[in-house]
This record gives structure tokens, sequence and C-alpha cells, in this order.
């Protein structure tokens, strides 16, 4: 044992990247603690942080390779593993071709740098064009409104919380999730230092959500109405000539063609959908086009909908038209260290979008990702590039994809599936092979994604902490090691630190930013507030902002039609909901976050669960088109009557590598329809699923 020793690192976990101080003796966690002086977090904390040492010493974790040998795991070695994979992988697409094999990345690759920059070297030593991820079941939208107005699918605008005068969130619940699209960590502590300085916070949101709890204002809205909210909005401001470009003005296409496409949207026609009385629209739009800086904010209820790319564009726009897009308390871009979208620019290079369509329902390609929600039929369907094979890089989609038991039953059909992951799981029971992946403590951390969404500027590196277990490789070698078998190659690519030494230095602050500097600095180090910059990063082919792309003008027809279609046989809506000690499905087996009450309950309004004769704490059976689950109720006047609530992803399977006793786990997927989607993106349309309720 080592004497304590002390490393400074941001958590990985969710998007929030928390500074923290782990002490630690070289071979176990001594404590996690909050980061005060971390420029961004600012002593924020949540209990995922202080589970990071959990998932490294889980019991349950897979530590060596395993494969399937007459239906049951065997542990084999690290290099016939490898050949293994590659020898199927090639004999799948000899008999099938190169797109039978698909290839799912899930959410934590998103932390992980050195997966970021080897995953796509796979996927093309692959050469599939299959290739799925999370961001279809989630933030699809954010980066097509971008391609669309912007050029580029990471130039995110970023709200400017910490010097915004009002802000308007829409299906979102920041304190919860400490942004999404949105990197603020303690967003309660900003909210108040928002209405401390005289700043208004309103919510809109089907769920009065902690997030609603501190704002000032909440209003119900019934859920996939938001765009109708939104665009009626635009109405108001263009209609009594609100509207104020400024500095943006002669970058600015379309506004014209925008004030005559949403004449119909007025804040009459929006109470009829939104539920929303018409005054109270009129006032929030004029608050909103008459405050100092303003910000709207619309994430996951607003992008996990039938509607969620115009949602996306019409947030946007509404921020473009008062003059809060890249200005101060406004919708801003970030100047990261590391800057993605110039590593990644499309400037001069002819593209058009959607980039495919897909083979069996026709739905958008966009970033080379098809939407998770045809990944099922995909398997299913015969004929030239049916999916046969599948590889899934820290991905469960049977419980966090649209409709995952049919995912489930579809996987076993396959000839083949191979999964990086650290556990046995509802998608990882399929694999011929699983290869063991190595979790946050034992990998670098530069967060490439997140510090591009960050409400401020800042950077942070540190190295592992650990090393992995049995001298396993880590994730980004085992990626590296596999496309090297799949393309005959005896080496591998540089290490993720060399990478990052590279792109650093041709990043916005290369002179102030190395490794070596960043280690020096113990913590992140602080690059200073959002500053006004679009005007030299638009990437349009025209070079200018494109407020009213034809994309999202030809959907506006079908929001226009859009009517109460409540179905009489199910007759409530169910949406989502983010918990502080829960992401997605892998958290699960961290006990000291699941421990306590049960969290995976359905949430109801008291009226409605009298009408059904519903007590708190009954067992509650809940059917949807594809399927029904049962899980115990929540009586709670935070849900909008005729709204019900179930958290997203919930669920973890114990210990159980033998698949005949698998464990069943609860997930709202189980209920959520594959066959809902935002036509425009893709994206899975999880919130507003026609439910029917029953006591069980």
């Amino acid at each position: 044992m080592q004497e304590p020793q002390t490393q400074h690192r941001t958590c990985n976990i969710c998007e929030a990247m928390c500074g923290l101080i782990i002490t630690h003796d070289g071979d176990q966690v001594l404590s996690i603690k909050a980061d005060p002086d971390d420029p961004l977090s600012r002593g924020h904390i949540c209990p995922k942080a202080v589970a990071l040492q959990d998932f490294r010493t889980d019991p349950d974790r897979i530590t060596k390779p395993l494969q399937k040998i007459d239906g049951a795991f065997v542990e084999v070695e690290w290099e016939d593993a490898l050949d293994f994979a590659a020898e199927q992988i090639r004999a799948v697409q000899d008999a099938h071709g190169r797109d039978a094999v698909g290839v799912y990345l899930g959410n934590p690759n998103a932390h992980k740098f050195g997966n970021l920059m080897n995953l796509p070297g796979l996927v093309k030593a692959i050469g599939t064009s299959n290739r799925y991820s999370s961001a279809t079941a989630d933030q699809i939208p954010h980066h097509v409104a971008s391609i669309h107005m912007l050029g580029h699918p990471m130039l995110i605008p970023i709200p400017d919380i910490d010097r915004t005068d009002f802000m308007v969130i829409i299906g979102g619940n920041p304190l919860i999730s400490n942004g999404s699209m949105m990197t603020a960590p303690g967003f309660g502590r900003r909210i108040e230092e928002l209405q401390a300085r005289g700043g208004r916070v309103v919510v809109i949101d089907p769920r009065r959500t902690e997030t609603a709890e501190k704002a000032d204002e909440h209003h119900f809205i019934r859920p996939e109405t938001d765009a109708n909210l939104l665009l009626a909005m635009i109405h108001v401001i263009l209609a009594e000539g609100l509207e104020h470009t400024d500095h943006l003005a002669p970058l600015i296409d379309g506004i014209d063609v925008l004030r005559t496409e949403v004449a119909p949207f007025t804040p009459d026609h929006a109470t009829k959908s939104t539920g929303i009385n018409a005054d109270t629209i009129r006032n929030l739009a004029r608050a909103f086009a008459q405050a100092e800086s303003a910000v709207c904010y619309s994430r996951m209820g607003a992008s996990t909908q039938s509607f969620g790319s115009l949602c996306q564009w019409a947030t946007n726009v509404l921020n473009i038209i008062t003059g809060n897009f890249d200005s101060q308390g406004g919708a801003m871009f970030t100047t990261p260290a590391l800057d993605y979208v110039g590593m990644t620019s499309r400037k001069g290079k002819a593209r058009s979008y959607p980039e495919r369509r897909s083979r069996v329902s026709g739905l958008p390609l966009y970033n080379g990702e098809f939407p998770v929600s045809v990944m099922a039929e995909e398997m299913e369907t015969s004929g030239e590039g049916q999916i046969k094979a599948l590889v899934t890089v820290a991905g469960n989609p049977v419980l966090t994809a649209p409709n995952g038991r049919r995912i489930d039953r579809a996987m076993e059909t396959l000839d083949f599936v191979m999964s990086i992951d650290i556990h046995l799981n509802d998608t990882t029971r399929h694999a011929d092979l699983i290869l063991p992946g190595t979790v946050a403590l034992e990998e670098m951390i530069y967060d490439i994604v997140f510090h591009s969404f960050a409400v401020r500027n800042t950077a942070a590196y540190a190295p592992a902490v650990f090393a992995p277990p049995n001298n396993n490789p880590q994730e980004w070698e085992i990626i590296a090691r596999l496309q090297a078998k799949l393309m005959g190659a005896n080496t591998i690519g540089p290490a993720p630190e060399q990478v990052l030494t590279a792109l650093l230095a041709r990043g916005f602050h290369a002179d102030d930013v190395t490794i070596p500097k960043l280690e020096a600095t113990q913590g992140s180090v602080d690059l200073g507030p959002l500053v006004p910059n679009l005007s030299t990063r638009l990437e349009t082919p025209e070079g200018r902002i494109m407020l009213a792309p034809k994309v999202f003008l030809d959907d506006l027809p079908r929001l226009l039609a859009q009517g109460d279609a409540q179905d009489p046989e199910r007759p409530f809506v169910m949406i989502g909901r983010r918990q502080a000690r829960s992401h997605n499905s892998w958290t699960q087996n961290s006990a000291r976050l699941v421990k306590g009450r049960n969290r995976c309950t359905l949430q109801i309004h008291p009226q409605d669960a009298r009408n059904l004769g519903i007590s708190d704490s009954d067992s509650v059976q809940v059917s949807a088109r594809v399927g029904t689950i049962v899980l115990p109720v929540e009586l709670t006047s935070a849900m909008a009557p005729g709204v019900v609530s179930i958290p997203q992803g919930w669920g973890q399977e114990k210990g159980q590598l033998d698949a005949a006793t698998r464990v069943q786990t609860v997930s709202i997927n189980d209920l959520t329809d594959d066959t809902r989607v935002d036509p425009v993106s893709g994206n899975a349309a999880f919130n507003g699923v026609s439910v029917a309720l029953a006591l069980a």
C-alpha cells in the first residue's frame, strides 16, 4: 500500500463535468470529494461522482474476455478473443455483405477521449454503413437544427445562464441533469444567482420538476405540443414588430419567409393544443423579446418527441429574432481548447442532408448514423443490407432504446454478437464474445464533447488513477487492436495523450493549454466566459444563418394538423424523467446509488389515481401498444392531469452469468414505441406514448 495520493479530475458519468478531488492509496479509493476551486462546478457534486469507485470494484464486473461456447461463457485469452472477433465479423460479411454487421455505440463513449478518437477507425475498418448510437435516442434534433441553420452538427448554441436576465426552460430539468446539451453543474445555485440579480426563470413542462420548483413560474403543457408554443411566441414577436436581430442582422437569411410560415400559429391556435392560456403565451413572448437579455433552452421533453426537430429549430429562431443569439446572456458558442468543430470542419465541402435513408422505413441518416428506432427492423427484414451481426461498445439498447424487447428478440436471430462492456446485461447476454471494458478511474480524462457544450470555457485533463484489472488493455486499445486485426495491420495508432497533445496545439487556446500545463494546474483551467464568435465559425455554404430551412418548413403542415390524438383505449400520456441517482441503465449496479426507497415508480396525479381506484404504493399495470409492465404508483400533484411518468432506462441485471436464471428488469422501453419518431431527424419519440393503467 502506498502513501495516500490526491488527484484532481472531472467526473465523466454525466455531462456536468464536476470537478473532483480523489484521494487513493494506489490500490483503492479513500475519498471522492467536490473540488471547491473548480471554475465550472464551483464545489458542486452529486451522488454519481462518489459512485465512480463502485464501477471499478463491482463484484459483477467482467474482467476477462468471455467467449460463449456451447451456450456458456468461458474465459479466453486476449489474442484469441480478438482473432475470434475479426474472423466472425469477416465471415458474416463474406456471406452477407459489408452492411450485414451493425455497430451500436452507447452513451459512455461520448466521455471517453480514446474511444472517440478510435471508434471511427473501427467502423471504417468494418466497412459497414449500419451504425447506430444513443445520440438518436435523445439529441439528434439539436444536431439537425445546427446542420441546416449553421452548417455543422456540433456548432451547438449554449445558454449563457450566468449572465442572462430571463431564461425559459422547455422540457428540461437541469437541476437534476446539471444540464444536457448544456454543461452547467450546480444549476440550482445558478438559478439562485440569476434570481438574485433580478432575473426570471420560467419552466414549461408536463411535470412540475425539481427545476420548476425553484423557478419563478411553471406552466403545465400537454406532451408533444411544445413546437406550437414556440411558434406562437415567434408569431407574436413578428406580428407585433418586437424582433431585433442586432449584430447578426447582416448574416441572417429567411426572416420574411419565416414571417409568412408562422402566420397560422397564433396564440389562440397554440392554446387548443398546449392547454396554456393565449394571453399567457402573448405575455411570455413579449417579456422574452423585451428583456435586456434572454435565452430559451429546450431539452429532453422537447427533443424526444414526434416534433423534436421543429422544437430545436424554433428554439434557435426565437433566440435569433430577439437578438439573443451569439450575444451575452443569450444562446452562445464555446471556444474550447480542443475545437471539435474546427477539427471536423465542413466548410467548402458539398454535402446533402439527410446523407442517406434507412433500408426498411426510409428514416434519415445524419452524422453517419441511422436512428436506433430502426435497428430491430433492420435485423428482422431480409434482403441486401440486413443486419446479421452486431458489435456494441458500452451500450445497452435493450434497456435504453425504444421497444427494447423487440431488439431483444431480434438479437436472438443474429449470427454473431460482440460487446465491449463491463457487465452482463440485457444486451450483452446475447453476445458470443464479451471484451471487458475499462472504467473512468482507469482511463485518462479529457471531455472533448462536453467542454464544447459548457456554459463557461474550461479545460481539464488527468491521467488514469488505477491500472485496469488483470493487466487488461484500456478500451481505446481494444478498439484499436480490433481495427488492426480487421485491416491485417501489425501496429495500432498513437495513444490518446499523443493525439490530445496534437489537437490542443490547433485549438483556441494553444499557448495556454497543454497537457503539462493542465497537469500542473491540479484541476480545471479557467478559459473565461463565452464570447461572441459565430460570424467567423458559420459553416453553411452561404456563410450565413439560415433562419427558414426548407426541411423544417416542409414539416409545419404536419404540426398544424396536430389535433387531440387521445387514444380512448389508452387515455394517459406517458413521459420519462431524470433522477439524480441514476444515469440510463448502467449506474444501477452501484449499491450506494440504488439503496433506499424504490425510485422506479409511476408518477400520477392524485385525481387521476382516485378516478381509477388506485392508491399510493399500489402496483399498477401499464400497457402500451408494444408491451406491458408492472410497477408501484407514486401519487403527486407535480404531474399534469392525464400525464404519467416513469424513469428512463431503469434496471440492471446483477450477477446472472447463466442466461437461464437471468433477472427480468423493469424498463420504460418495454412500453416506448419504435414506430413513433420525429420524421425529420429520426429521433425516437419517447415522450407522448399513449398508455392504459389498471391495478395489478
